[in-house]
This record gives structure tokens, C-alpha cells and sequence, in this order.
């Protein structure tokens, strides 16, 4: 039988029918959502409908056990999709014998202190070259290539044309370029091009 989509205020309903205490609404509730849920987990579970059933009841079970505390602004079937989705990839994850110990530890992304160094002396540099250049120079690059905002943008905030802005950036860019090219191996640029 299809779910309707329009029915999951009932759902929603018929919860909190239970939650008060109303059989009905659960016997209601779960033949409604049993079959949605069951085929999720068949699909889920690469078609082992015996895993499945018992994903079905332990997803049931879970609404069950969550509907005191139900908040309306959840749906039902979306929220069931998602507990019965893992559930189904646990038991999967069981199945392939996965172990947690035998995950390898992800790297640290933190830089090392060499390269903290390093970016320290490419922004102080930058900073200093960007010191140099004439103000209306400056605030265009510094919003082009630091702060990233397209050319129309900062046309606005500059109160400029377009093209005065690219005019302003390229010599801003050209200026800075000029000013650090001979410091390349000195920020770690050496074979950069």
C-alpha cells in the first residue's frame, strides 16, 4: 500500500494519540508505517528480509520509546528513514566484520610548526607589499583576492565601475608581484610558478 505524503500529520497525530495513552493509534500507526519501514530495510539490507524484519521492529520500537518527548516540527517518516537507514548500515558494518580499533587514526590537520612559521611570514610579507600600495589599490585587491567578493560587489561598496575595478585590481596584483618576486625562496615558493 503507498504512502500518501499527505497523511504525515496524521502520523504525527496518531503519535501523540499513543503517547497519550490511545492503542488504537499505535495499531493504526504501525500498519501504516511497518511496510515502509520493512521495504527501506529489505532495500537497505540488500534484500535479507530476515534482517530487515528485526530492523523494522527495533525502528518501531525506538518511535515507540520516543513519543513522549515527540516534537512537531520533526516528521515522522522522515525521522523513522533515518533511524531504520542506520540500524540497516550497523548491521551491515557487523556483517563486514568492521572493527573500530582497526580504523587507522585520521591525520592531524593542524600545520606543523614549521609551516605556521612559514604562513606567519607569508602574510607579514603580504601585509607589508599591501602596506605600499596606494589606498584605492589596496582596498580592491584586499577585497578581490583576500576577501574573494566578485568584481560587481565591490564596484558597489568602492563606488566605481566595474572595469575601474579590474583596472584596479591587475595593477594591485602586478604591484605586489613586483614587490615580492625577489623573497620567493625566502617564503618557501622556490619552483612555484
Amino acid at each position: 500500500m503507498p504512502y500518501d505524503a499527505m497523511s504525515a500529520r496524521d502520523d504525527q497525530e496518531l503519535l501523540a494519540a499513543y503517547a497519550a495513552g490511545d492503542a488504537a493509534a499505535a495499531r493504526a500507526l504501525t500498519a501504516r508505517l511497518t511496510p515502509l519501514v520493512f521495504s527501506h530495510a529489505v532495500r537497505m539490507l540488500n534484500g535479507d528480509r530476515a534482517e530487515a524484519e528485526d530492523v523494522t521492529q527495533e525502528a518501531l520500537l525506538r518511535l515507540w520509546r520516543a513519543a513522549a518527548g515527540w516534537r512537531d516540527e520533526a516528521k515522522v517518516t522522515t525521522w523513522l528513514y533515518r533511524v531504520t537507514a542506520n540500524l540497516c548500515i550497523d548491521r551491515l558494518r557487523k556483517r563486514r566484520g568492521s572493527d573500530l580499533d582497526a580504523v587507522p587514526e585520521p591525520e592531524d590537520p593542524t600545520p606543523s610548526v614549521a609551516d605556521q612559521m612559514q604562513q606567519a611570514a607569508r602574510a607579514e610579507a603580504l601585509q607589508a607589499a599591501l602596506a605600499t600600495l596606494p589606498d584605492r589599490q589596496r582596498q580592491a585587491v584586499i577585497l578581490r583576492h583576500i576577501e574573494g567578493l566578485p568584481n560587481p560587489e565591490i564596484a558597489q561598496i568602492m563606488d566605481i565601475g566595474p572595469r575601474a575595478v579590474e583596472s584596479l585590481t591587475a595593477r594591485g596584483k602586478r604591484a605586489l608581484e613586483a614587490r615580492l618576486a625577489g623573497r620567493r625562496a625566502e617564503l618557501g615558493y622556490e619552483g612555484d610558478d
